[in-house]
């Protein structure tokens, strides 16, 4: 399919100039998403109603160890279902009761769609409202979709998340609390909670948490802090409930991290002292730990492709932390809402692109041969083979990147490909 592109399209909400592509696309779908959050929500199971391919992804992406049982499973739809010689909705409750006789305690039950059952329109909502009946209250039954026709991997998240909110109680009375909302690893939920309350906000919620059960509450008072760009939904549906979403850049390095608890801090009203106090050896640590990547990224030429949108919070950090010149910014979906305090960071000369048609982004990168390609894995190997260097974009949905502590390691990931560049080069000469 070609690509309709709309060039140098200026944005009505102010930020950059950005060309639009429509056309063939190299993404996971999002179902990659229930890799990681079903790590994070220990209580609930993820069944996936859809192909074997669908089972393969999962398997593939989660690479589950032989000793453990993993939480989520594939409803596979065989011939049968996709010729509608099959009652869909009964194969699906026979799977659902399945599940439930091997995990009798089960708290939260989530039913995911995909491109086949998205296709052949098996409705997966009203099996789940019929289960939550069923269940009279005892079992939440949540159905969203995972499919990765017109979406990318990450938003497998947000549809997740979004479709939670409803299921959150509502104050109707102000009650100042902060909700940190995106998955996180336990271990940086566990700093950034540590932080808050040396700054003494102490009603503080984590959303989605370790344990689905207990929902927090939201309504008047509440204010958001996005902790993953690609939740603009999730928000949205939030914001639509009385929360207060707080403008700020995300957690990626120091300065990124420094802006992202301000924002919190301002919104409390902790006193600028204590805020100092508080994030002076974090802070400082943080930077430290970019030095030893300076001098490998600094200067260096880096493009980013569409694929997880993060693209532009990485540029930011990257060319502002790091010193290295993003050449192109591409991202599957430019939000205004949770891009509007990053976009503005990012140096001037940057070619901006929404969506992808992946013939002439090939053709981009060829042409102007970046010294790192940030990309899907599928688009990276053929780089590779012509000599470019590439970092998979889904390696950072599985590393612990965000805040202080991490932001070393965030640097590292992108200076690990350009030294071993160095080191083959070397080898190759000797």
């Amino acid at each position: 399919m070609g690509a309709v592109l709309a060039t140098d399209v200026g944005r009505k909400d102010g930020g950059p100039d950005i060309t639009v592509e429509r056309g063939q696309r190299a993404v996971f779908c999002g179902l990659t998403s229930i890799v990681w959050l079903h790590r994070k929500i220990q209580d609930a199971f993820f069944l996936v109603v859809g192909s074997r391919t669908c089972a393969h992804l999962i398997q593939s992406a989660a690479g589950v160890m032989i000793f453990s049982e993993p939480r989520f499973a594939t409803a596979v739809l065989d011939d049968r279902d996709l010729a509608g010689m099959a009652d869909c909705s009964e194969e699906v409750e026979r799977m659902i009761a399945k599940v439930l006789q091997r995990r009798p305690n089960l708290k939260t039950l989530f039913l995911v769609s995909s491109c086949p059952s998205e296709v052949i329109k098996i409705d997966l909502e009203n099996i789940a409202k019929r289960y939550r009946e069923r269940s009279q209250g005892s079992l939440r039954v949540i159905s969203y979709s995972g499919s990765g026709i017109e979406t990318t991997f990450t938003q497998g998240e947000d549809s997740c998340l979004q479709n939670l909110v409803p299921e959150m109680p509502v104050h109707t009375v102000e009650k100042n609390q902060l909700l940190v909302v995106g998955s996180l690893p336990d271990i940086v939920e566990d700093q950034f909670a540590r932080l808050f309350g040396e700054l003494g906000i102490e009603e503080l919620n984590f959303f989605p948490g370790r344990q689905s059960e207990t929902l927090p509450s939201i309504g008047p008072g509440t204010r958001i802090l996005l902790a993953q760009p690609y939740l603009g939904e999730t928000a949205r549906a939030l914001i639509a409930r009385g929360a207060t979403l707080l403008a700020a850049p995300f957690p990626l390095g120091a300065e990124g991290s420094l802006a992202w608890f301000r924002a919190a801090a301002e919104s409390f009203n902790v006193p600028e002292d204590v805020f100092k106090s508080t994030m002076r050896a974090p802070f400082e640590r943080a930077q430290r730990s970019l030095e030893g990547c300076k001098e490998t990224l600094e200067n260096r030429r880096i493009a980013f492709l569409p694929d997880s949108q993060l693209e532009i919070p990485l540029a930011r950090f990257l060319s502002r932390e790091c010193g290295m010149v993003p050449t192109e910014v591409s991202t599957p979906f430019y939000d205004a809402l949770t891009m509007a305090q990053e976009a503005p960071l990012l140096p001037e000369g940057v070619e901006w692109f929404e969506g992808q048609d992946l013939d002439t982004a090939l053709d981009r990168v060829r042409a102007s041969r970046p010294d790192l390609t940030v990309c899907g894995m599928g688009i990276a190997n053929p780089l590779e083979a012509e000599g470019l260097r590439t970092k998979w974009s889904i390696e950072l949905m599985f590393s612990p990147i965000q805040g202080f502590d991490q932001a070393g390691d965030l640097a590292e990931l992108f200076a690990r490909p350009l030294r071993r560049q160095a080191r083959l080069e070397v080898g190759s000469w000797s």
